[in-house]
C-alpha cells in the first residue's frame, strides 16, 4: 500500500513479474477490497498465483521510524515482513517509507550472525557492466569492520545474483594511494588485503572509477554513499535533459534524432534508475528489496525481480560463509 501511485503500479507490476518469473507465488497486504477490485480485472491465472492477506494499516511516507515501529504493527508493511519471519515468504518488496521498512526489517528479521549493521546496496550502470554500491544511506558513520562486513555483503550479492565468479571490490575513497583516508577507510583496507574471501581486492578507488568499471562492487559509508547515488542520479537526469533540448532545437536535429532512434533508446534504457532494482538491505536474516517511493509499474516490477534473484540465489547463505572466512588475525586491527 506504499509508495506514490499506491497499490494499482503494484499490482501492475506483478502481471510483468509473473511473465519472467512463472513458478513465483505472491502475498499481497493490504486494504482488501481495494486489492480483490485490482485483481479482478486481471485474467483468472495471475489470479491463481497471488493471495491478499487483510492489513488496516498504513505507515505514511513522513511517518518517523520509531513511531511506525510502535504504532504501525497492522500496517502492509509489518504483515508482509511478518510473512517472511514465519516462513511463508522468501523475500518482500515495498515502496514505502525506507526509514520504518529499516526498522521494521531489523525488529522482525534480525541480523545476520556476525554482521552488526545492515546496508542499503544499489546497482549502478558501467562500461562494462554494473556496479554494486554500498552503503548507500543506512549508516552515517562506519568504522573498519563495518565495512569489511559491507565488502563481504556487496560481493556475496555480486557472485549470487550478477553471477560474478570473484567480483573486484574497492574502498571508495578521496586518492587510490594507501596514505589518502581516514582511519576506518585504512582499517577496512588492512583487512580486506589480508582477508582469504572469494573475492579480488582491488584496494582504493575514486568516485569517478565507479562509472568506468574498474571494480564491481564500491564500498564506502551511507553518508558519502548516498550522496553519490544521489548526485549520479541527477547528473543522468541532467544529461538526458540536455540531450533531449539538442534534439529538438531544430528540424535537423530532429530528424537525427528520428534516424538514431535506436541508440537513444538503447542510452535510455542503460541510464533509467528504475532498472537499478530499488535499494536492496543486505544484513538481515531475510531478504528485503525497497522500490524508489515514486516508481512506476515497471521500477516495481525490477525491484520484485531483484527480490526473487537474491532468494533463488541464496544470497543470506553466501554472507554466512565468507564472513566466516575472514582469518581472526585479519580481523584484529
Amino acid at each position: 500500500m506504499g509508495g506514490d501511485a499506491g497499490p494499482s503500479i503494484v499490482v501492475t507490476a506483478l502481471v510483468r513479474s509473473l511473465q519472467r518469473h512463472p513458478e513465483a507465488k505472491f502475498l499481497l497486504h493490504g486494504d482488501e477490497a481495494a486489492l480483490n477490485e485490482l485483481i479482478r480485472k486481471r485474467k483468472s491465472k495471475f489470479s491463481q498465483r497471488v493471495a491478499i492477506r487483510h492489513a488496516p494499516g498504513r505507515v505514511k511516507m513522513e511517518e518517523k521510524p520509531s513511531t511506525a515501529l510502535r504504532r504501525g504493527r497492522d500496517s502492509s508493511m509489518w504483515r508482509s515482513i511478518e510473512s517472511v519471519k514465519k516462513g511463508e515468504a522468501e523475500a518482500v518488496v515495498s515502496a514505502g517509507n525506507t526509514g520504518a521498512l529499516m526498522a521494521m526489517s531489523m525488529y522482525q528479521l534480525g541480523l545476520i550472525d556476525g554482521i552488526t549493521r545492515p546496508a542499503i546496496a544499489s546497482v549502478w550502470p558501467n562500461k562494462r557492466g554494473q556496479t554494486v554500491v554500498l552503503d548507500c544511506g543506512a549508516n552515517i558513520e562506519c568504522d573498519a569492520e563495518q565495512l569489511v562486513d559491507f565488502a563481504v555483503m556487496g560481493e556475496a550479492f555480486a557472485r549470487a545474483v550478477l553471477g560474478l565468479p570473484r567480483p573486484r571490490v574497492g574502498l571508495l575513497n578521496v586518492g587510490s594511494e594507501e596514505v589518502k583516508g581516514h582511519d576506518a577507510v585504512k582499517g577496512a583496507a588492512h583487512i580486506l588485503r589480508a582477508a582469504k574471501l572469494p573475492m579480488e581486492f582491488c584496494g582504493f578507488i575514486e568516485g569517478n572509477q565507479i562509472g568506468d568499471g574498474t571494480v564491481d562492487v564500491a564500498v564506502t559509508d551511507g553518508f558519502t554513499g548516498n550522496i553519490a547515488l544521489k548526485t549520479a542520479e541527477g547528473t543522468a537526469k541532467l544529461i538526458a535533459g540536455y540531450l533531449r533540448s539538442a534534439l529538438r532545437r531544430s528540424p535537423l536535429s530532429r530528424l537525427g534524432a528520428v534516424l538514431a532512434s535506436g541508440a537513444l533508446n538503447a542510452l535510455r534504457r542503460k541510464l533509467d534508475p528504475r532498472a537499478a532494482g530499488g535499494g536492496l538491505f543486505l544484513g538481515l536474516n531475510g531478504v528485503v528489496v525497497k522500490s524508489h517511493g515514486s516508481t512506476d509499474a515497471l521500477g516495481f516490477a525490477y525491484a520484485i525481480d531483484t527480490a526473487i534473484d537474491m532468494a533463488v540465489g541464496g544470497i543470506n547463505k553466501s554472507i554466512v560463509a565468507d564472513r566466516a572466512g575472514l582469518r581472526p588475525e585479519a580481523v584484529a586491527l
